[in-house]
């Protein structure tokens, strides 16, 4: 059985409702990155961090998984296939995927500030000040950060060395050290990029190129590999 590894990132999302983070709409506009998004944020003001991560959270428990999701559940059935995901909501779950990875995180959990490993399911969409780790220490949403180590990065190699196809939907691989997927995989490997904005990728082996966006362009594409 060969094996498909799919890289997504916001634009699978975004046909469900969840704006990304780099439009001008994004649920980010109304706050700088460094008032929300890093160590230092959370340093300064828990409080607020946690109200915005809260505000996500809602709004990742009203949204569902689209079309795209559910086309990638359906390559299941000729292929081993991977999801490695910038996105930190749960809808690749949803749409019933069987192996997925989150580079970023996953918003419905908590984490220790002790021991990033120690993880917990957050009830609802609410984790408020007081609520705590068994080492007694402030929970926080446990998302990658900027300026934080993206650990599963190691995780995300292994599972690219021995794809057969590669599938990149909905990101524009510019952030980093994410977008050093497509150097993972090996050169023969067939590459398949799925996003209707441009995106600049000069010198890779094996790419074709479909600009849609993740429903129509997945739709196509599973229409040729599931033959």
């Amino acid at each position: 059985m060969k094996k498909i590894v799919v890289f997504t990132g916001a634009g699978i999302s975004a046909e469900s409702g969840l704006n990304t983070f780099r439009d001008s709409d994004g649920l980010w506009e109304n706050h700088e990155v460094t008032e929300v998004a890093t160590p230092q944020a959370w340093e300064k003001n828990a409080g607020m961090v946690l109200d915005f991560y809260n505000m996500r959270r809602k709004q990742v428990l009203e949204a569902f998984p689209n079309i795209a999701h559910y086309a990638l559940v359906e390559l299941e059935k000729k292929y081993k296939v991977d999801i490695i995901t910038q996105n930190v909501d749960d809808l690749h779950e949803r749409a019933g995927s069987s192996n997925i990875l989150h580079l970023h995180g996953e918003i419905l959990k908590a984490r220790s500030v002790v021991d990033e490993n120690k993880k917990y399911l957050i009830k609802g969409n609410q984790l408020c000040l007081g609520e705590k780790c068994e080492y007694g220490q402030q929970l926080r949403p446990d998302v990658v950060w900027f300026g934080e180590e993206v650990s599963n990065m190691i995780k995300a190699e292994k599972i690219c060395i021995d794809a057969d196809i590669l599938i990149i939907i909905g990101t524009s691989l510019n952030v980093y050290p994410a977008a050093n997927i497509v150097s993972y995989v090996p050169d023969a490997c067939l590459k398949y990029l799925i996003d209707p904005k441009e995106v600049f990728l000069n010198g890779i082996k094996n790419l074709t190129v479909i600009k849609e966006k993740a429903t129509i362009g997945i739709t196509q594409l599973n229409n040729e590999l599931l033959k």
